[in-house]
């Protein structure tokens, strides 16, 4: 058998080792997915990994196949320096599926969609930046891999992984801005200070924690704007959170009227109302008196519920039953200006001559 008889011998069966091993990967991946009826996991992790874990066997098998040829030749190191990155990214494709997988089924596991849910968004929120962490390490490993490979880049590649690894130039760099942002991001997951879904006003504004990354948190405000803010921003500034410590929300509705209403009765028929309104959640109910200056009396109202947009409501639904009942019962108490004439006073009148 000659020398080319010989290579395109060796490439047919690399070529068909890597078609074998890849219908091996499909055939793994439906086994799993058939076994994983029960187990969401199985059934997630064999769906998303199926075309990553078919390429690798691949690649790993051609290049196993490969290897039987000793014989010098110029495409033989090409060929081999192709597969090598082919099995980083492959590899590295699967590992990132993994971690997604995983993180779909915490987040499964910690609902969010309860009265009292702030345990589990402390959950999901730590969970989400521990898998953007895990996939930021899985990429540079795998980017420092290939370049490790590469007999012209191994300098860089190993530059790379020593970066990566030294504490020290970690925290150097830490002073800068981008990764400052990361230090602040995985600071808010795990001291608890700041969750998804946690209601917060920020500059001025009052809105919903979106989301929370390495370097930015997004945060949706009433209107449906979304206010993007740097990670630093809630470990340097201060911020409201309502939901600190409990899911409940407790809002206020005020109101100014004549010194003239009635309080005790008033005050009777808004409880009667916001205890029979399906949105309060029994925690919070009072009526207070305020202020009271020159011809007006402040009273508010606080009430609370379970969610922000459930108190927004329940807050509207309060001040439009207040100022009807006002308005229809003791129209009296509707504010007013007060203006009195000389002549109501009964006081003199001066005599002007022209």
């Amino acid at each position: 058998m000659n020398i080319s008889t010989s290579v395109w011998l060796t490439i047919a069966v690399a070529l068909v080792a890597a078609v074998l091993a890849a219908g091996v990967g499909e055939l793994v991946a439906l086994v799993v997915r058939r076994l994983g009826r029960k187990h969401e996991i199985l059934a997630t992790l064999a769906q998303r990994g199926r075309r990553p874990l078919a390429g690798l066997l691949a690649t790993v098998a051609a290049y196993a196949s490969l290897g039987v040829y000793t014989q010098a030749a110029d495409w033989r190191e090409p060929t081999f320096l192709v597969l090598r990155l082919l099995t980083v990214a492959f590899g590295a494709g699967l590992a990132v599926v993994a971690a997604n997988v995983v993180q779909d089924v915490l987040m499964l596991r910690y609902r969010i969609d309860v009265a009292d849910n702030r345990r589990q968004r402390q959950r999901r929120t730590q969970v989400s930046l521990l898998k953007r962490v895990v996939v930021a390490l899985i990429v540079v490993v795998a980017v420092a891999s290939m370049l490790l490979t590469i007999p012209g880049a191994r300098g860089v590649g190993t530059s790379v992984l020593a970066s990566a690894g030294l504490l020290s130039v970690v925290a150097g760099l830490a002073a800068q801005t981008s990764l400052a942002n990361v230090f602040a991001g995985l600071q808010i997951a795990f001291t608890d200070g700041l969750r998804v879904d946690d209601v917060v006003v920020v500059e001025g504004e009052f809105g919903n924690v979106e989301d929370i990354t390495l370097t930015y948190v997004v945060v949706r405000l009433w209107d449906q704007r979304r206010m993007i803010l740097p990670s630093t921003y809630f470990t340097t500034t201060p911020f409201t959170n309502w939901t600190r410590n409990s899911s409940d929300l407790v809002g206020t509705v005020e109101f100014e009227t004549d010194w003239t209403v009635p309080f005790d009765e008033l005050r009777s028929s808004t409880e009667v109302f916001v205890r029979e309104h399906p949105l309060w959640n029994g925690q919070t109910y009072v009526l207070q008196v305020t202020d009271a200056k020159n011809s007006l009396v402040t009273f508010r109202v606080l009430v609370s519920a379970d969610s922000a947009a459930e108190l927004y409501d329940l807050r509207c639904a309060v001040r439009e039953e207040v100022v009807g009942r006002i308005r229809s019962e003791h129209p009296e108490a509707l504010p007013k200006v007060r203006l009195e004439t000389p002549r109501a006073l009964n006081l003199p009148q001066q005599s002007s001559r022209l």
